[in-house]
């Protein structure tokens, strides 16, 4: 049997399947059943449960089918081939300003992409990225093949370094082709000759100025301009992103170089926006605005057949102030390279997480710490600096080569051991500051079960070593050296989890009270002690390598003044429990005032939320969690004789803000974060004088929270 006969047997047994094929309308015995259900009752099927039909939609309904929304529009929808048959869009011969303003718009939908919309949505309704080879404009061809090249490598590096959520990207293709045809190095070319083509140009417009100051040419010197700078940007940042793959040691100094060139070239960019053509709509058949070479419309049918996403494509103007912030995060982003000691990489993760970078940015800068730059950050080189970072902050003996346990075998194994079981925890905590800020704190939980798992072999491992070492140096210990490490990272995790709450106001004004007393009281108790051992270790060892010089040498040895680099965090952690030791007992007089709002618990209690407030911390060991009974009996105020009253708490708590304010004035005043505490506990200090005066006593009127000068610690507010 030849084709032929075969379809036309398939089309043959189709008619017939069609016609045997009869539609009944089961609207009306479907309604009836349904009246035989009691409210609440539910009927469904194998295969179609409450999955199936929260997922199902209702074909043809505009608020369900992504599809049909193209059917409610009055032009029609063309794609690029279609256009260009029709002649309502250019592929050669362009205008300047007609340059300027798709570039312009080509920046906004790659921007709002990078937001978390869909490429389809986004950078895709622009028609000349659908088929770059029908364009025969030599500038617009080489700046969509440079788009979709930046999109390719944006979207690499995004699922490479995988801290995003889907909230944050979406890596879909649909089907698009990403230029695969046309290497990197050949469209940076193509851009660099468009740009050299435009530099003559601007060369010869100015000249041209010089002889004949007409607005004309002026204009015209200002669109070369625009263009050029334009497409060297362009150039700048593919070249920059093609870098971040190379595995140089000196990849991170060439992509800092582009980025200041490419910081220089925002203002004219800017300044040249209104030379392009604009957006054009017709408000009569409510159409959404467009501009030629884009259909926002073009790829609806593309999407899943989910709920629509209606993706509002960002300003020029707000386009502009995030290119802005994106050159400035990647230029930034490359210091990691010249940082050598883990405490201080990890300080600059979180410092450039604070900041809520876009996912381009955390992704970048994961993949130059942990994926690409092996030769930068392997694994290895990741245990020395532990083991630096260790060394530096405890001073274990097992790690100074004047300790006999330096040269033992069986010592050296245990440290092996765990350096290189701490290295995955390590990175992972690295890797959870990459992630958008609500994320992490739900990672920040996980993580604490794998640092506790990590504590315990370190005190095990503690006690070993210090059992060898009491036998072979009696005057010398090493008790909780490594767990003490562990103990201090461990406890800064708990410590952000907590404070990222008030960052993602999750706590409500009613659960400030044991928010704060969990923080002064615990934590930074525990870890200000911790930070106490660490010091106290480092000046024992440090004594101790004195006493062996002298002993060796006949000469006396001039003591140092030891410097102490754990002083400042110590001080700084010492302020910040003071001012949470303030704002519990300030929250306690509210309370006792009347002057706090609590709602009227049906379905839950204070034990239940303080319970889930601090469930994360259950299977965490040392330091011990504290349970909802624990904090009543060491909270209450009826173990007082007399009885304390809210001017006795408002006293209390306007001493400990007055306290913090002495330990602040002790540290540098240069600091941006140390003024702002300061200007946060002055005006606390003030507020529980008043109050203390008996300063609107009678009102019940609550409190306000002002977190505008600190998103932790916020200052008090009387209405």
């Amino acid at each position: 049997m030849d084709d032929d006969e075969l379809n036309w047997g398939m089309d043959m047994s189709a008619k017939e399947h069609k016609s045997t094929t009869e539609w009944l309308d089961v609207t009306v015995d479907f309604v009836a059943s349904c009246k035989q259900l009691k409210l609440g009752e539910l009927v469904h099927d194998k295969g179609f449960g409450l999955f199936e039909a929260m997922s199902a939609i209702e074909m043809m309904d505009p608020k369900m089918d992504a599809g049909m929304i193209g059917n409610q529009v009055s032009r029609r929808v063309l794609s690029f081939e279609q256009a260009i048959k029709e002649g309502t869009i250019k592929i050669n011969n362009l205008t300047t300003p007609e340059l300027v303003g798709i570039i312009d718009n080509c920046f906004c939908c790659l921007v709002t992409w990078l937001e978390g919309h869909s490429l389809a949505q986004t950078v895709f309704t622009c028609l000349y990225m659908h088929n770059a080879d029908l364009i025969e404009d030599a500038t617009m061809k080489a700046f969509t093949l440079g788009i979709i090249k930046i999109c390719d490598i944006v979207r690499d590096k995004v699922n490479k370094a995988s801290v995003f959520e889907e909230e944050d990207f979406h890596s879909m293709t649909y089907g698009f082709k990403m230029a695969n045809n046309v290497t990197d190095l050949r469209v940076t070319g193509m851009l660099k000759d468009v740009e050299e083509d435009f530099q003559r140009r601007v060369k010869s417009t100015r000249n041209r100025q010089g002889e004949d100051r007409g607005p004309i040419i002026e204009f015209e010197h200002q669109l070369c301009v625009a263009v050029f700078s334009r497409i060297r940007f362009t150039r700048l940042l593919l070249t920059a992103l093609i870098t971040f793959t190379r595995k140089e040691m000196n990849a991170t100094a060439e992509v800092q170089k582009l980025m200041v060139q490419a910081m220089d070239l925002l203002p004219s960019i800017e300044g040249s926006m209104e030379f392009g053509i604009q957006t054009q709509t017709d408000s009569t058949k409510g159409d959404q605005p467009i501009l030629m070479g884009f259909e926002p419309l073009v790829n609806q049918r593309l999407l899943p057949p989910t709920f629509p996403r209606y993706a509002k494509i960002i300003s020029r103007k707000d386009t502009m102030e995030y290119l802005r912030s994106l050159v400035g995060r990647i230029g930034a982003l490359c210091e990691v390279t010249n940082l050598t000691s883990f405490h201080s990489i990890l300080e600059f993760f979180i410092s450039l997480s604070e900041q809520s970078p876009c996912v381009l940015s955390r992704s970048l800068l994961q993949v130059t710490f942990l994926a690409d730059n092996k030769k930068v950050f392997g694994v290895h080189l990741l245990q020395d600096m532990l083991r630096e970072s260790l060394r530096a902050f405890i001073c274990p003996p097992v790690l100074s080569q004047k300790c006999c346990l330096y040269n033992n075998a069986q010592a050296r194994e245990y440290v092996e051991t765990f350096i290189t079981h701490a290295v995955r925890p390590f990175c992972s905590l690295i890797q959870i500051h990459g992630h958008n800020r609500a994320r992490q704190r739900d990672k920040l939980a996980h993580i604490l079960e794998d640092f506790s798992a990590l504590q315990d072999e370190a005190e095990k491992m503690d006690a070993s070593l210090h059992a060898m070492l009491s036998k072979q140096e009696p005057q010398r210990q090493h008790l909780a050296c490594v767990s003490t490490w562990v103990l201090y990272h461990n406890l800064r995790i708990m410590i952000h989890y907590i404070l990222s709450g008030f960052e993602l106001e999750l706590y409500n004004v009613h659960e400030y009270h044991y928010i704060f007393w969990y923080l002064s009281e615990l934590l930074y108790g525990w870890l200000i002690s911790t930070l106490s051992r660490a010091d106290a270790a480092q000046l024992a060892e440090e004594r101790f390598t004195e006493e062996a010089q002298k002993s060796r040498s006949s000469k006396k040895v001039k003591k140092k003044k030891r410097a102490r680099p754990l002083g400042r965090e110590i001080t700084m952690n010492q302020a910040h429990q003071s001012y949470c030791a303030g704002m519990y007992k300030a929250m306690v007089g509210f309370d006792l005032d009347g002057k706090v709002v609590k709602p009227k618990f049906k379905f839950d209690s204070e034990e239940v939320r303080f319970e889930h407030r601090f469930a994360a911390f259950s299977g965490v060991i040392t330091p011990p969690p504290v349970h909802y009974k624990q904090f009543k009996e060491m909270t209450n105020l009826g173990k007082f004789n007399p009885p304390l009253q809210a001017g006795d708490l408002y006293t209390s708590a306007g001493k400990h803000f007055q306290q913090t304010k002495l330990i602040l004035e002790s540290l540098s005043s240069s600091e941006a974060e140390v003024n702002n505490l300061l200007k946060i506990v002055k005006t606390n200090f003030v507020v529980m004088k008043l109050l203390v005066g008996g300063h609107k006593k009678d009102s019940k009127i609550p409190p306000e929270f002002d977190f505008s000068s600190h998103k932790y610690f916020p200052i008090i507010k009387l209405v």
